[in-house]
């Protein structure tokens, strides 16, 4: 009898095997080398990649996907996404007619979309009522299907791009202050970032200048003063978060990175100076060509936008392509950001032949959404390349995507953290 239970509580205790995954791939994209490698298996137990090796594998008992007709990559990163919403032509209305759930619905419906787009992770740049705080824990939890979620609060000054009482009759409006993210001084950017980390946000996003879609006339001009952009940075680095900044302007654009922000969203109109001061200071761009195009175009459609907004996406959006192209030929370092929510749910993967169609070859671009991007977030070694010991967040494509850059447009495969969400 003793022996039984000592038999007993002994096998209680031993680990129980990982479920074993095995992935066929066709080519394998080595973002971290920029090469395509022949006829490969990425072998998965659990969450992770146990390892990767040359010829397809036979491992009995595992489950076995072939994808040798696919390119099998790393899961992508979008580092600037807005999940909770999509522009349209009520958009300004819908801030009086939704509710905190019907953001917090729309969110979950379009996270899903965009894991089976083939993103993995995303960075949500801005929502009302914290969602992508929410959405973040319900990823976490397994409530919600859709990517990993780093969730940034949203900062601007009065008026300034991102202060939603614009536009608004002055008893409706209100003077909103820093527990909206609202800044006028030094104070109060450090009880932004302050009211941020209480309320559990990952990163900050800051309005360095104007922008295309808040009802205010000017898209470029710059929005925080130096002190304050000072006060923002160096109390984010106290929490330990991260600084994107959203700029188009030239001045508010260098302020923010002589301020020692981590990357530029959007950067329309960067000029060589600016180009010099962001590989001096070490700072990321993120392009979002895909909403640059996305607005340029609804800007020639009747009604869709408020005049306001119309002048400025159809002057603003057609140039963040050609700017992209320049800022790569300069050699400034480059993360993949697409602004989805301004483009659609699910197309965020149109911005590599966006970044392709500007000159950046097809690696390099996977790179910038993969390897580059997880740097950008601090988690370059537990994601964003196919290596031993990565989360095993792995999105396949058919055929060669260096060769039919639209092949990223049909994604195949889509596996997070070991579990295919998508399969051929």
């Amino acid at each position: 009898m003793k022996r039984s239970l000592l038999a007993l509580l002994c096998t209680a205790v031993l680990p129980v095997a990982a479920q074993t995954t095995v992935l066929h791939c066709g080519q394998l994209a080595d973002v971290r080398a920029q090469r395509l490698l022949r006829e490969q298996s990425i072998v998965v137990e659990g969450k992770t990649i146990a390892r990767v090796e040359a010829g397809y594998a036979a491992l009995p008992g595992a489950t076995v996907v072939d994808l040798k007709s696919h390119t099998c990559l790393p899961g992508w990163i979008d580092l600037h996404v807005h999940l909770s919403a999509q522009i349209n032509p009520r958009s300004q209305l819908e801030g009086y007619t939704l509710n905190p759930g019907d953001y917090a619905l729309q969110a979950a419906g379009n996270a899903e979309k965009t894991l089976l787009a083939g993103f993995t992770t995303v960075r949500d740049l801005g929502g009302p009522y914290a969602t992508g705080v929410a959405l973040r824990n319900a990823v976490r939890a397994g409530t919600v299907r859709g990517p990993r979620v780093y969730a940034a609060a949203f900062m601007t000054s009065t008026g300034g791009h991102g202060d939603g009482s614009n536009g608004l009759r002055r008893d409706l409006a209100g003077n909103p202050g820093p527990d909206q993210y609202i800044i006028n001084g030094a104070d109060d950017a450090r009880k932004a970032v302050r009211q941020a980390y209480k309320e559990g946000f990952d990163q900050i996003k800051i309005s360095t200048t104007g922008g295309v879609l808040s009802v205010a006339k000017s898209g470029d001009a710059p929005l925080l003063a130096d002190d304050e952009l000072a006060a923002i940075v160096t109390t984010a680095r106290d929490y330990g978060f991260k600084v994107a900044a959203h700029a188009h302007g030239a001045e508010g654009l260098k302020r923010a990175v002589r301020a020692g922000v981590q990357t530029i969203e959007h950067g329309t109109f960067l000029d060589d100076e600016g180009f010099a001061l962001m590989k001096k200071n070490g700072t990321w761009l993120v392009p979002t060509i895909s909403a640059g195009k996305y607005v340029a175009e609804r800007a020639k459609e009747p009604g869709f936008f408020p005049e306001i907004i119309r002048v400025k996406a159809a002057a603003i959006g057609p140039q963040i392509q050609e700017m992209f192209a320049r800022a790569y030929k300069a050699g400034v370092k480059i993360g993949f950001g697409t602004d989805t929510g301004v483009s659609p749910h699910g197309d965020n993967a149109k911005e590599f032949i966006y970044m392709v169609e500007a000159g950046m070859p097809a690696l390099e671009a996977f790179r910038a959404a993969t390897l580059e991007a997880a740097t950008i977030l601090g988690a370059q070694e537990q994601f964003g390349t196919l290596e031993r010991g990565k989360l095993a967040d792995i999105v396949a494509v058919p055929g060669d995507p260096t060769k039919d850059i639209t092949a990223v447009t049909r994604v195949a495969f889509v596996m997070k953290e070991g579990v295919a969400y998508k399969k051929p």
